[in-house]
């Protein structure tokens, strides 16, 4: 899969403020801003390669990237701080 430099940009951009939105979202021991921030680049890239392979679509443009993201970012949280945590939220 090939993704061009405008499309690595959205993705971090996307990311940024997937991030950002999930740490609100997901309230715990928290790995403050940078962290949240990190996660949700990552729950971007997660979602930017899963959803579109399960056949999930919301829609199209900037904000539905922003809710895959989310979702992804949200996702993505939960887990780490599961695996942190040692099986606890």
């Amino acid at each position: 899969m090939y993704i061009s430099n405008e499309g690595l940009l959205v993705i971090l951009f996307v990311g940024l403020v997937a991030g950002w939105l999930a740490g609100k979202i997901v309230r715990g021991t928290g790995f403050g801003i940078i962290g949240d921030i990190l996660v949700g680049i990552g729950g971007a890239l997660v979602a930017s390669f899963l959803f579109p392979k399960l056949g999930i679509r919301i829609g199209t443009g900037l904000v539905s990237e922003i809710i895959y993201s989310a979702i992804g970012a949200i996702i993505l949280l939960l887990v780490v701080r599961l695996l942190r945590g040692r099986g606890r939220f």
